[in-house]
């Protein structure tokens, strides 16, 4: 089937006179995450990972994508004649210099230029038409082939009251045309989806577990044009555009209405979060400021009333997951029970919580050697049946009223080896080392990733990830600019300083292919400390209330510091959600929050 959809691909190629053709996994907004309507790479390909680029040339294709997907990517592109580049990877070049590398002077490269980021768009250009070829941007090659491609999403928006935003639209408007007045732009061009749904407090499910609109927006200074289906919206929310000067426009006319700005207008926006076909669409004559949009960091950094709800989201969340884990541990073995059905146990414990909405993101529920895949997905025949031995990894998360939640917890099911427990207690070091962390406001998280992945690379072993990222406010699981990780990632916009106020993920973990994978992740906000003559001191506190398995964890690796901030953080769990459970909950809880 892959075979045969690249053969046609190839042969509109050829009428094209396209040498190479890009295929992202974006949407027109570039997003992470994408509604089914823009599964084109997954269409082309076969590989359903979230993060990849399928390059197609006349006679050969590559995919390239990061270090989560290695071993998934590997057994899904078997037998498709595409061959995989691991990005990241010692001596595998980046998709662009490998296109360079083997094209042609005179050649073509084309791609629909609605999911190809600006930034990415001119360089490619550039080079292209430097040695004499085209980039023809204006052709869905995919949408051709794709004949029951699935619908645009047409799903009700709706409104997130200020009880839980904490800041009206008005305010944060206020707050962005300040920003413009800075760089003295009329125009802001704002195409991320969690960006405009933070900005005018409104929220959607045009993608899965992320509830946002498919929307642009452009910001002048007394009016906000919003271009998105009208359908989306009812008579509430049109009245609330009104008085908050927005001018609701068709989703598509975002491209026509741009070549209406005056030429004397300036014109800001994000050259790496617009598409290509929007940049090329901004008259080329106006006044350009390309710099970061202003609500990336308003957005990471919560104000008291989302800090507030998150710690509510997070005791539900937790609840949740603990009701989980008992019935897990109390009846594996004695049931029936597989990934799927464990992971939809799990679902229903989220569900029974009042102000739940969805989950934020597709569970991962990976027994022993699936659990060695980052992002592992139980699907059909590929459902492992749980059985009272190994480890169990589950990684999941909420979205609720009060905010967006993201946990992992690995659990012994029954027997492990010693060498499992070695590992499972070093990622349990990790993980209590950075959410104890002390340090100077100006840190990054370069900075501290470190204290994480230390007790690993004291094994001479690592994981191919991130530490941590940031988590929006019933937004996207993953937001920039925050996070933890050891070395830049060109792809990664994660390097921003600490701030009070911003939520990350801390989520070290071990993967050893074959055999088994372990992570356990906790959400931390950062926090103002002590100031003194040396600074402004930073420290997180963890707002994820939910046991760790002691049944995994060998205390002769751990010191006395390790086990009391083990036993700090279980007393804290106890006391937090103790009161919500049943008698026998309760009483199991006890256990496996005891002091070690």
């Amino acid at each position: 089937m892959i075979k045969e959809r690249l053969a046609k691909l190839r042969s509109l190629m050829q009428e094209n006179h396209i040498q190479y053709y890009i295929i992202p996994t974006n949407d027109y907004h570039l997003s992470e995450y994408v509604g089914e309507y823009f599964g084109a790479r997954k269409y082309m390909s076969g590989f359903t990972g979230s993060a990849g680029v399928l390059l197609v040339g006349l006679e050969e294709a590559g995919l390239w994508t990061d270090g989560r997907y290695y071993i998934q990517a590997e057994r899904q592109l078997e037998g498709s004649t595409i061959t995989l580049f691991k990005q990241g990877s010692e001596g595998v070049p980046v998709m662009e210099d490998y296109l360079k590398s083997v094209l042609k002077d005179h050649e073509n490269i084309g791609f629909d230029g609605r999911v190809i980021p600006a930034k990415m768009g001119c360089g490619l250009e550039s080079y292209v038409q430097a040695h004499g070829g085209q980039v023809i941007y204006d052709k869905d090659l995919v949408g051709q082939i794709w004949e029951d491609r699935p619908a645009l999403s047409m799903e009700p928006a709706f409104l997130l009251d200020e009880k839980y935003t904490g800041e009206s639209a008005k305010s944060k408007l206020a707050r962005v045309r300040e920003k413009m007045a800075e760089r003295h732009a009329d125009v802001h061009v704002l195409t991320s989806l969690d960006d405009i749904a933070w900005l005018l407090n409104i929220r959607g499910n045009d993608v899965a577990c992320n509830p946002v609109i498919l929307s642009y927006a452009a910001v002048t200074k007394d009016k906000v044009y919003l271009f998105a289906h009208e359908e989306k919206f009812d008579a509430a929310m049109k009245d609330y555009f009104a008085q908050n000067g927005v001018c609701l426009m068709p989703y598509n006319d975002i491209y026509e209405w741009l070549k209406t700005i005056p030429a004397s207008a300036s014109v800001m926006y994000n050259k790496e979060k617009i598409n290509f076909s929007i940049y090329k669409n901004i008259p080329a004559q106006s006044p350009v400021t390309d710099c970061e949009n202003p609500t990336l960091l308003m957005k990471a950094v919560k104000n008291d009333t989302e800090i507030s709800n998150l710690i509510k989201a997070h005791i539900k969340d937790g609840v949740a997951f603990t009701k989980f884990m008992y019935w897990l541990k109390n009846n594996v073995g004695k049931i029936p029970m597989t990934e799927i059905s464990a992971s939809d146990y799990l679902e229903q414990c989220r569900r029974s919580q009042d102000g739940f909405i969805e989950l934020s993101f597709d569970t991962i529920c990976a027994y022993k050697e699936n659990a060695a895949m980052m992002h592992y997905s139980a699907h059909g025949d590929q459902n492992a049946v749980l059985e009272p031995e190994g480890l169990l990894l589950v990684d999941s998360g909420g979205q609720y009223y009060e905010g967006t939640t993201d946990i992992t917890r690995t659990m012994a099911l029954g027997p492990v080896s010693d060498e499992i427990k070695k590992h499972y207690t070093a990622v349990l070091k990790g993980m209590l080392n950075l959410a104890n962390a002390h340090f100077l406001y100006g840190c990054i998280g370069l900075n501290l990733d470190i204290l994480a992945r230390g007790p690993m690379w004291d094994m001479g072993i690592d994981y191919r990830c991130g530490t941590g990222h940031g988590v929006g406010y019933l937004l996207n699981v993953h937001e920039a600019p925050n996070g933890f990780r050891w070395k830049r990632v060109p792809e990664r916009d994660d390097g921003a300083v600490l701030e009070a106020g911003m939520v990350t993920t801390d989520e070290p973990g071990v993967y050893i292919e074959g055999s088994h994978g372990i992570r356990i992740e906790n959400e931390l906000v950062c926090r103002k400390g002590e100031k003194n003559e040396y600074g402004q001191f930073m420290y997180f506190e963890t707002i994820t209330f939910a046991p760790i398995d002691l049944d995994v964890i060998d205390t002769k690796y751990m010191t006395a510091a390790d086990l009391e901030r083990l036993n700090r953080y279980h007393k804290m769990v106890y006391d937090t959600i103790s009161g919500y459970l049943t008698e026998e909950e309760r009483e199991w809880l006890k256990v496996y929050t005891r002091p070690l």
